[in-house]
């Protein structure tokens, strides 16, 4: 018995031996397979690390992987020491190195792979930094990139100013000339030059215009610097704040900082000084209709010579674009020599023949050959311009002219939303909602070159009729021609402009206090005065008011404002006390073109207007809701929204019971929504976009049975939707585009009888839920926009005869993060 059990043991003990043996042979490639993992991994991880900082998030994963990757790392660095002779211990450092990488592999398998991981936090960090950007940004206007512009017949001036801004040393460099001479188009093209690119590491474009704002110019100059925009007690402390920055930033040759001061104004000389701070690696471009000849070098652009203005009168007019008419030489050349070499002139005159018939030609001749002379001056350039303004057609029973004398309305050098537009021109001017006639309008104008249209972002088709993302820039000659036309007898037009420095008001608009001495001598003739001069017939009143502006109001009549712009700059602003005089007001605009919101006060006022229909605020901590029985829009963009939403004593349903449309865009502070707005039934359109930290949607929300468009786009942290969709019974538009947390679609998704869209490019959908085997009974098409990752979950149903799956390549226009002068 003895003998088979020896055998046994001696078995067992050989099997051992060659295990150990074979563990042995192991031990090298087992060593460098691990090596080169935790070495690859250990550079991945603190870049990791470095993300997760950015990205506040919690430490504790990250940390654990961290700890097993440096302990994986230590094992691999003391092993790769040992020498043959302890061949002996190989098999235990092949045990040892084995189970570190299973915890590693127990670990990462339990998250995302570490790659993809990386990936997805780069990503975030990166959506986090623009975010920012955008949200601290007022008039997110921002230095860096740039766009582009055309520029035609102006080489040699680029070539004079990029010689001058490529020499060592601290230097004011002066781009002077008359308005619409192309001093702004120049020093963006500059910009863009690649040897200009190349030297200066910060490349900073601020517009200045008019009226400058030191702490927003400031704040411009740290966005474009990449630094966080600090809260300036006062203009003093805005200047030491940017000489401390450009110090830091700018003091060595690996960093040189450009900085180009567009549109400074006559008289604003001493503000220029401001920014002068003597290091060595900085150069200043000043654009300007001025001189200033003690700042040094200086580049005077003139009027285009002949050839140089044919060259951009014909690119604008579209001659080479297969145009309908092609004009005789003649005809053009003389047209070319009346517009006096002045590329705005050109440009306009220009837009305003391009693709029009002969005749249109002959008249626009007679026309400038009723000149008197051939000498460039403002005068002229206006006058000019004032004969293209008249040459605008009747539109959807309105002059295109009563329009774009709308758009000096808005601050100078600001972009226009076109939603804004919108609802004005559907209130005053009977243009349809949905926005289509005011885009047949603002397209017009464009082709005839009197304003720059933008889209900065594209995220829906065309035919969405979806705005948000669409801007108006106007220059600033043709800005002052709109307001030229608005006030020559303000009393007597349909817009009064008020521009509010500090808290001077104008002479006309006199307080009980202020009428002087003949009006104490008189009290009769005071009040009389007083009555006639309060008392404002404009059907729109704009007010501007600058950062120092205080809100005491003095009183006014605005009996028949329609509507009512407020154009602030202040952290704190109370509506003026005439608000609740004005019962025809039907659209209320408030935008906050300062670097922080603004906290708005007596917003109970508009309670008691009956007539007040659309209401938009810009960059303001909305305040608690109050009864608006009739409103029928609310756009609310950069806002502070939780007062409003969260802190309110009355439902959103009793506030504004009949609300049809509501847009939030970029208001960073909403999580939720009211459950109350679920009982608003005659909403039909409902618009939550760029919200990041939008959670949920309510539960409800299947109560709203007249809703037709759910736009959810760009809400990354939206986790779930509600599962009740099926009351949802005229929705006929869902976008969830770009939801990257959202995970799956509503079950019920297949019972929306009315759906014909459904966004969903840019999701992180893992399936899709069965009831979209519904879509095939529904007799209409249904589109499903998708990228190319999302096209591969309708795989299935590509034979649904009224399906159409379409892949959406969205089109983002950063160029807009820059200034807006043209």
């Amino acid at each position: 018995m003895a003998e088979p059990f020896a055998g046994a043991a001696a078995g067992e003990l050989l099997k051992g031996a060659l295990e150990i043996i074979r563990s042995g042979y192991e031990f090298r490639p087992t060593l460098e397979r691990s090596r080169e993992t935790f070495d690859s991994l250990s550079s991945r991880v603190q870049k990791i690390k470095q993300l997760n900082r950015n990205l506040d998030s919690s430490t504790e994963e990250i940390d654990k992987l961290e700890a097993l990757v440096r302990d994986g790392k230590e094992l691999t660095d003391k092993y790769s020491k040992v020498t043959w002779w302890r061949f002996l211990c190989f098999p235990c450092y092949q045990c040892k190195l084995k189970a570190s990488e299973d915890a590693l592999t127990r670990h990462t398998t339990t998250i995302e792979p570490v790659h993809i991981r990386l990936g997805m936090m780069e990503i975030q960090s990166g959506i986090k930094i623009i975010l920012q950007t955008l949200l601290m940004s007022g008039k997110e206007n921002i230095g860096g990139a740039i766009e582009e512009p055309e520029c035609i017949g102006m080489e040699q001036h680029l070539n004079k100013l990029k010689i001058e801004l490529l020499k060592d040393g601290m230097s004011v460099l002066v781009l002077t000339g008359l308005p619409g001479s192309g001093k702004t188009t120049l020093a963006k093209k500059i910009c863009w030059d690649t040897d200009i690119k190349g030297k200066f590491g910060v490349n900073i474009f601020v517009t200045v215009s008019k009226t400058p704002n030191l702490k927003s110019i400031v704040g411009t100059v740290f966005h474009g610097c990449r630094r966080p925009v600090p809260e300036f007690q006062s203009d003093d402390d805005a200047i030491n704040r940017l000489r401390a920055l450009l110090l830091s930033v700018g003091g060595n040759d690996k960093n040189p900082i450009l900085l180009v001061l567009d549109d400074v104004w006559p008289g604003s000389e001493a503000l220029v000084d401001k920014f002068t701070v003597q290091i060595p690696y900085y150069k200043i471009l000043v654009t300007s209709r001025v001189a200033y000849p003690r700042f040094g070098t200086k580049i005077l652009l003139g009027q285009l010579d002949h050839n140089q203005a044919v060259a951009l009168f014909a690119h604008y007019a579209k001659l080479n674009d297969n145009s309908s008419y092609m004009p005789e030489e003649d005809l053009l050349h003389e047209i070319v020599r009346r517009c006096m070499g002045s590329p705005l002139v050109l440009k306009v005159t220009a837009g305003s023949l391009c693709g029009q018939p002969f005749e249109m030609w002959e008249k626009k001749k007679d026309r400038l050959q009723n000149q008197s002379k051939m000498e460039f001056s403002q005068t002229d350039l206006f006058c000019h311009l004032q004969r293209s303004l008249d040459a605008l057609e009747d539109e959807f029973h309105i002059h295109e002219k009563v329009c774009f004398m709308d758009l000096g309305l808005f601050p100078e050098d600001q972009r226009i939303p076109v939603p804004a537009l919108i609802d004005m021109w559907a209130e005053l001017y009977e243009l349809n909602n949905d926005g289509s006639n005011a885009m047949a309008i603002i397209h017009d104008l464009t082709t005839r070159n009197l304003i720059n249209f933008i889209v900065t972002r594209k995220v829906s088709k065309d035919e969405d009729k979806y705005y948000n993302n669409h801007f108006v820039i106007l220059h600033d000659l043709l800005r002052e021609l709109a307001i030229r036309q608005s006030t020559e007898k303000p009393f007597e037009q349909d817009r009064l402009i008020i521009d509010i420095t500090g808290n001077d008001f104008p002479e006309w608009w006199v307080g009980e206090n202020q009428q002087g001495t003949i009006g104490q001598m008189f009290p009769c003739f005071s009040r009389m005065i007083r009555q006639k001069q309060l008392k404002v017939a404009a059907r729109i009143l704009c007010i501007s008011t600058d950062e120092t502006f205080n809100s005491d109001w003095r009183d006014m009549k605005p009996y028949n404002t329609e509507v009512l712009i407020l154009n602030l700059h202040s952290s704190q602003y109370s509506l003026p006390c005439f608000t609740k005089k004005m019962k025809k007001l039907k659209v209320l605009i408030v935008t906050n073109y300062g670097f922080h919101r603004s906290e708005i006060k007596k917003f109970e006022l508009l309670g008691s207007l009956s007539n007040l229909k659309r209401i938009r605020l810009e960059k303001v901590s909305v305040p608690s809701l109050c009864e608006l029985k009739n409103l029928q829009k609310l756009s609310l963009r950069m806002c502070n929204t939780r007062q409003a939403f969260e802190n309110c004593s009355i439902q959103i349903s009793n506030a504004m019971p009949y609300l049809e449309e509501m847009s939030i865009d970029y208001c960073n502070d909403l999580i939720t929504l009211p459950d109350g707005l679920c009982e608003i039934s005659p909403l039909k359109k409902l618009s939550i976009t760029n919200c990041h930290k939008l959670s949920a949607l309510p539960q409800g929300i299947g109560k709203l049975e007249n809703l037709e468009v759910l736009r959810l786009c760009s809400c990354s942290d939206l986790l779930e939707m509600p599962n009740s969709f099926e009351g949802l019974n005229k929705l006929s538009c869902l976008d969830i585009s770009d939801c990257v947390s959202l995970t799956k679609l509503p079950d019920d998704i297949g019972e929306l009888k009315k759906l014909k869209k459904l966004y969903m490019k840019g999701s992180k959908l893992g399936e899709l839920p069965y009831s979209v085997h519904k879509f095939e009974q529904f007799k209409h098409e249904i589109n499903v926009i998708c990228d190319e990752e999302t096209v591969t979950l309708w795989e299935n149903f590509r034979a649904f005869p009224n399906l159409k799956i379409e892949i959406f390549r969205e089109d983002i226009d950063l160029n807009w993060l820059h200034g807006v002068h043209s």
